[in-house]
């Protein structure tokens, strides 16, 4: 007869006796089971002073609120109790005895990883005393650092690693720390030669610093410059340059507008700035190239959050551009103004002294208007007018500036070309500039925080200082390009710039490493390779829409779907490592769940990295019984979505949020690493209970795989003419004399 639900069976340990199997009546208070236990082995200690952990490494206490969560078969830990714990670490780590210390330091570390731990250990007054050793205690010990170098190296990084895990449960305001531990800090990242772990750790914690307090952004980047974290971009500890570009981006996401300007662009004139901004400015022109050198170049494969890291800074690069694409253009500014007139200069040819030279006011306006007509504006009698619309505003004018100057040659044979065309068939220069700046801003989301989990990055983008210019300088001539293919007239300018956005799309699919890779890829998606292309995907996705071939899909969808199904179980056998995150920041913790090959059970249990394959069923130490699902729930209806408001904001974690409610208050949280990954695992999931899969995944599968199946059962037909219904019934005859006789 199986166990009431609400007793769990549990494996006791105690140090020096034999492991006790004990049923654990969850209706009992926790204290009263704490009793018992220690009783049974006739434990001294007073049993107010321990309590039960679990016994699988990570250290977390089962308290009251969380014991619920205890599965069957799990191996619990007597031991001190949180309060007693604290204590006692709270006074060893003080201890005079390096040994001890160094030893306490190591506990401390790992125990606060558990939040019921941080509390008790937070109310003794512990971050305080952990910021005081930083502080005094480096510099206690710097004078015995040259005889004893490893101990006060692996004292200081354990720590720093207590530190910042006592911090990351949020119990702590970022806002109480001192200037002098800022200072020590952010001495650690400036010093060469520092430990690995303790600049891991102190690059965490300046990050956390600004993210998390407007105040100590400000005393942060008064300590630390980019140029200073520029030397461990340089280094071949791919985890020191996340770290360091974390903090790049930090400073860049936090840092005033204007400030932020400074750090990245390039084409202001320094000699209008301070000597700290000037360096500022160079200083960036150095990142992005030692970025592009040290770090995407040098490394064999760039791991998942380098990769979010420099989608991030992509993202901070391109939002530099959202006060200019919001910028309205005053038709009253003359220096705005010159910037037009210098576009007609270029393309003509025209000296500035000849437009007060000779002829009538209404001579002078009727050659600007046809000049400005030439160069593809809509309003030719005032072509300020073009740039009111935001966006792009004055961005979409600065592009076309950059572009006449720095390919002065394509831009001169793009406007004489289209100006010796028939009105009708030309492409208007000024009018595509303003339209392809919107799209590409759309295409590249500017003015659009950064997602949690995106790790989206473009590495062509690093390798030009002026990346988003230079976009727009390759797309503009390619616009121009298919404008000639599709030979446009003036009413499919909205057909043109579609197949443009395809186009570009399309050559951005498999992130090319330069922008001339870039270019090179759209030279070999003409139009008529675009054309080409949509017809096999039409072919795939839209043909065979006969009555026949429709009752043929019905037939044999059942067996897709059947085998889309068995993908999804295989899938989750396999099992998928999630990432934990939370409000504050990206944290590197991660938790492994999968099915067992029964299909009965999910196994899950937390990872100190990410796994470089599958991780045994061994090795994950919480089960829950597919039996004990009751429901699966996505988006908003999950209850970590609810709980955290800071994620509840972000649109794309939200997009990748499920859970799995079981019993009654229980709940297991997800939040996929993609899109893809959480339709195999809510299809997945879906599928173990019985319910439908309704994924964007599984429709696209099922389209795919239908297709692939019906052409394949129609290749002995091929060109023969299947018919839209069946052949008539002929009539029956009048009698059935024709039918052979056996005898």
């Amino acid at each position: 007869m199986p166990p009431p639900s609400d007793t769990v069976k549990v494996a006791i340990q105690w140090p020096g006796a034999f492991p006790k199997l004990m049923e654990i009546d969850q209706k009992k208070p926790l204290s009263a089971i704490i009793k018992e236990v220690s009783d049974g082995w006739s434990i001294i200690q007073n049993h107010e002073d321990l309590a039960l952990q679990y016994a699988d490494g990570s250290g977390f206490y089962i308290t009251e609120k969380n014991r619920n969560e205890i599965k069957n078969g799990a191996i619990l830990r007597l031991t001190f109790s949180p309060t007693h714990t604290a204590q006692q670490l709270h006074d060893r780590v003080q201890s005079s005895s390096m040994d001890v210390k160094l030893e306490a330091l190591k506990d401390l570390a790992r125990f606060s990883r558990d939040i019921t731990f941080a509390q008790e250990f937070i109310n003794l007054d512990g971050i305080y005393l952990l910021t005081q050793m930083v502080e005094s205690g480096t510099d206690k010990y710097q004078k015995l650092q040259k005889i004893m170098k490893p101990c006060f190296g692996e004292m200081l990084s354990y720590t720093l690693t207590a530190f910042v895990e006592l911090m990351d449960h949020g119990i702590v305001s970022w806002d109480t720390f001192s200037v002098a531990f800022i200072k020590k800090i952010a001495s650690f990242v400036n010093k060469s030669g520092m430990d690995v772990s303790i600049l891991q750790r102190s690059l965490a914690i300046l990050e956390s610093m600004v993210l998390n307090s407007h105040d100590l952004y400000q005393k942060v980047a008064q300590e630390i410059s980019i140029g200073q974290l520029i030397p461990h971009l340089q280094g071949t500890d791919q985890e020191i340059q996340t770290y360091a570009i974390a903090v790049i981006n930090a400073l860049f996401l936090k840092a005033p507008d204007a400030t932020r300007q400074h750090y990245i662009e390039d084409s202001i004139d320094i000699l209008d700035f301070p000597l700290s901004e000037m360096a500022n400015i160079l200083t960036q022109k150095q990142l992005r190239s030692i970025i592009l050198t040290h770090v995407i170049r040098a490394q064999n494969a760039i791991n998942n959050e380098m990769a979010h890291q420099l989608y991030v800074l992509q993202v901070l690069y391109f939002n530099l551009l959202e006060d200019r694409m919001m910028t309205k253009m005053d038709p009253q500014d003359q220096a705005q103004r010159d910037i037009i007139f210098e576009l007609r200069r270029i393309a003509f040819d025209v000296e500035p002294d000849q437009n007060n030279l000779g002829g009538s006011i209404e001579k002078r306006k009727s050659m600007y208007t046809r000049d400005y007509k030439k160069l593809g504006f809509t309003n030719n009698v005032n072509p300020a007018l073009d740039f009111t619309h935001t966006p792009p505003g004055m961005l979409a004018l600065d592009n076309m500036l950059y572009f006449a100057k720095h390919h002065q040659d394509a831009y001169i044979r793009i406007v004489l070309e289209n100006s010796s065309r028939e009105d009708k068939h030309e492409c208007p220069f000024g009018r595509s500039s303003i339209e392809l700046t919107k799209m590409l801003c759309e295409i590249l989301k500017v003015g659009e925080l950064p997602s949690e989990t995106c790790n989206d990055f473009h590495p062509m983008f690093f390798t030009h200082d002026r990346s988003f210019e230079e976009f727009f300088c390759i797309c503009i001539q390619l616009l121009n390009k298919t404008w000639k293919e599709m030979r446009a007239t003036s009413e499919d300018f909205n057909k043109v710039m579609q197949v443009v956005k395809e186009q570009i799309m399309r050559a951005l699919t498999n992130k090319p490493s330069s922008l001339d890779q870039f270019k090179s890829r759209l030279q070999n998606l003409s139009y008529t390779e675009i054309l080409k292309i949509r017809q096999s995907e039409r072919m795939n996705q839209e043909d065979f829409q006969s009555r026949p071939i429709l009752e043929l899909k019905e037939k044999i969808q059942p067996e897709i779907l059947e085998l889309i199904k068995q993908q999804r179980l295989n899938r989750l056998v396999e099992g998928t490592c999630f990432r934990k995150l939370n409000s504050r920041r990206r944290q590197d913790k991660f938790w492994y769940c999968r099915l067992s090959p029964n299909h009965k059970v999910l196994h899950y249990g937390d990872l100190e990295e990410s796994p470089q394959g599958e991780v045994p069923h061994d090795n994950l130490q919480d089960k829950l019984p597919v039996a004990d699902i009751k429901a699966i729930v996505t988006g908003k209806e999950c209850p970590h979505m609810k709980e955290k408001g800071a994620l509840k904001q972000n649109k794309e974690v939200l997009e990748l949020a499920f859970s799995i409610l079981y019993d009654s208050n229980c709940q297991l949280n997800f939040i996929a690493p993609d899109k893809h990954e959480y339709c195999i695992w809510t299809d997945g999931l879906n599928a173990l209970l019985g319910k439908d899969m309704t994924s964007e995944q599984t429709r696209h599968d099922m389209d795919t795989l239908l297709s692939m199946e019906i052409k394949l059962r129609l290749l002995d037909l091929e060109n023969i003419q299947i018919p839209d219904a069946p052949p008539p019934i002929p009539k029956e005859p009048s009698n059935y004399d024709f039918v052979y006789d056996c005898n």
